[in-house]
């Protein structure tokens, strides 16, 4: 049997390139340092680690696959943009997303708990069970046997009529093609950002746009790149109990459930 040619080293620099990024730029943006960078493209990192494998393939939303065995750089723009895209391995989470879990003396998924003190922590060491069994655990006989489930504080009033404060429980999303438009999702995103509790469409252009709850917040997007997880809310639990909706909330709602209905309608396929 022939060896297979890797292409990882030539990938790396050609997209690099394709982003009109420095060595410096591309490194600051991955978390990495420029000269770790630059050993990936020189072919100096012959066995990439599992977790750069995952780090470049999410942050160029190209599968491991083609990032090892397909030279890209031969590519015409069309093809590349199809692989970016259209990429159903990137969306739907194949060889991609790796969900560390824990489990307790019954062999059952525990629901791990992310205080807000460890959310810096969680962006790095989300995929590593030795950091997730030092978060906080617990079980609950009501949720589905089926799912992975995480509970999430929330700061801020953009969740609104949750009540400020409330911890979420949410089921992990490995495909986000199942994702309806304007989903409840926790939100986790790279770098400085916070962890966000918004309404989540997954856009044809490679981005996510997230809306708030509370309507007094605008609208933004992220690129697709730029999401390390997505969980769909289940529930939430707190202390307060929500506030009563006045006539108006009342027909706003009434208002926003009808916007949705109609674009649901319009979406779907003429019948012949």
């Amino acid at each position: 049997m022939r060896n297979q040619e890797i292409y990882w080293p030539v990938n790396i620099r050609f997209l690099r390139s394709r982003l009109k990024l420095s060595q410096e730029a591309l490194a600051e943006r991955l978390g990495i340092t420029r000269v770790k960078l630059n050993a990936h493209e020189s072919g100096r990192t012959a066995n990439p680690t599992i977790d750069d494998l995952i780090h470049f393939s999410e942050f160029f939303r190209m599968s491991i696959d083609s990032l090892l065995k397909m030279d890209l750089s031969r590519l015409s723009e069309q093809k590349v943009k199809d692989l970016e895209e259209g990429s159903e391995l990137f969306m739907k989470g194949d060889n991609i997303r790796v969900l560390a879990i824990t489990v307790d003396r019954e062999e059952k998924e525990n629901i791990e708990y992310v205080p807000v003190q460890a959310k810096a922590g969680y962006r790095s060491g989300y995929s590593d069970p030795e950091f997730l069994a030092t978060l906080p655990r617990f079980s609950l006989p009501t949720l589905p046997k089926n799912g992975t489930f995480r509970m999430f504080p929330t700061i801020g009033d953009s969740m609104l009529p949750v009540p400020e404060g409330s911890d979420i429980i949410t089921k992990y999303v490995q495909d986000w093609t199942t994702i309806r438009p304007e989903t409840p999702c926790i939100v986790i995103l790279k770098g400085d950002q916070d962890f966000v509790f918004k309404q989540v469409t997954i856009n044809k252009d490679g981005t996510m746009l997230l809306q708030s709850f509370n309507k007094q917040y605008f609208a933004y997007t992220v690129p697709l790149s730029e999401v390390i997880e997505l969980w769909e809310y289940y529930s939430f639990h707190s202390k307060q109990l929500p506030e009563p909706q006045t006539d108006m909330q009342q027909l706003m709602k009434m208002l926003q459930e009808m916007q949705n209905e109609i674009k649901e309608i319009k979406g779907r396929p003429a019948s012949k």
